[in-house]
């Protein structure tokens, strides 16, 4: 289990913010939800690829239960702009505090490690910096730019923060050319103040329908977790709020509580819930649906940025 006070070899809380909250409950877990620990050789040696090029991984960050699957295939989502967000989301279990400077290196350690790893699709993703003029757009750019210098057969994706308040980010991050544009809702609308209280529904919305206004041909993708409260009806009006921006790509996923001080798991959805889901969002017009208890941004990213491109061309065929 993740805690909330990381005192072992850092006596500053991981979630100061959170420190003080009440426990909750944490239901017991349906057989749906389990997976095998990670300790295959596979692993061992994307672990120590990261660790060389002291990389921070949002498959550890936030305690993804899909990393021994993903670590042994070599696929890892690197988290740059440092391990620190300038925000508090219920939900999250990255550290919250006062980021660090830019690691002006780290571009070409990512670059490096999607080279060593043998990428032919790398998630490039980060923490909030609301401490950043750009919210980290021009570092963005930097990795991605690195990227292709390094390895120009490997597509990119990003899933960036939402830049709120910094006017022109994502336009920076665009001109770089990422092979898709990630931003993820997290939830309902209705759900924002409890879940994600330092954040907008519609400046999320509207981020990813800039995306497509700027570069109309780039892929854009969004998730939810389920789990956290919502009602159905609301699920599918986020559903429609997402196809008016135009996004391509949508995943759903199962929220699971990272310690008893996060917001708690109301239920845990059926995976025939799950497919239920996935039909009525292809039917509503997505090009690509992930929706499963384990589905997360970047789960199988390199397998659905396939399928991604196969759906556009098979449109562009009718």
């Amino acid at each position: 289990m993740t805690v909330v006070l990381d005192l072992i070899g850092n006596p500053r809380p991981r979630h100061p913010e959170k420190a003080r909250r009440p426990d909750t409950a944490q239901p017991k877990k349906p057989d749906w939800i389990r997976v095998k620990a990670p300790v295959s050789p596979g692993y061992m040696n994307t672990r120590d690829i990261v660790r060389a090029h002291k990389l921070v991984t949002v498959c550890e960050e936030a305690g993804c239960p899909n990393i021994g699957e993903c670590w042994e295939k070599k696929h890892a989502t690197f988290m740059i702009m440092g391990d620190t967000c300038t925000r508090a989301c219920a939900f999250c279990n990255v550290k919250t505090g006062l980021p660090a400077a830019l690691d002006a290196q780290e571009p070409e350690h990512v670059a490096e490690a999607t080279a060593k790893l043998g990428l032919s699709h790398v998630v490039v993703t980060s923490v909030d910096r609301d401490d950043l003029a750009d919210g980290g757009a021009a570092h963005f750019a930097q990795t991605i730019r690195a990227i292709r210098s390094r390895c120009p057969q490997t597509t990119i994706e990003v899933l960036t923060p939402d830049f709120l308040r910094k006017d022109h980010s994502a336009d920076v991050v665009v001109a770089a050319k990422p092979d898709v544009f990630n931003h993820n809702l997290e939830t309902v609308p209705s759900l924002y103040l409890t879940v994600r209280p330092g954040a907008r529904y519609f400046q999320s919305l509207r981020l990813l329908q800039r995306v497509k206004e700027i570069d109309p041909s780039m892929f854009t993708k969004s998730g939810i977790m389920v789990g956290l409260g919502e009602e159905r009806n609301e699920v599918l009006q986020v559903m429609d709020d997402l196809r008016a921006a135009n996004v391509d790509f949508l995943t759903i996923g199962q929220y699971l509580q990272p310690s008893r001080k996060h917001h708690p798991v109301a239920r845990f959805v059926t995976p025939d819930e799950f497919k239920s889901y996935e039909t009525i969002a292809y039917a509503k017009g997505f090009l690509m649906v992930s929706s499963s208890p384990l589905t997360r941004s970047s789960h199988h990213a390199g397998e659905d940025f396939a399928k991604l491109k196969a759906a556009r061309a098979g449109l562009k065929a009718t």
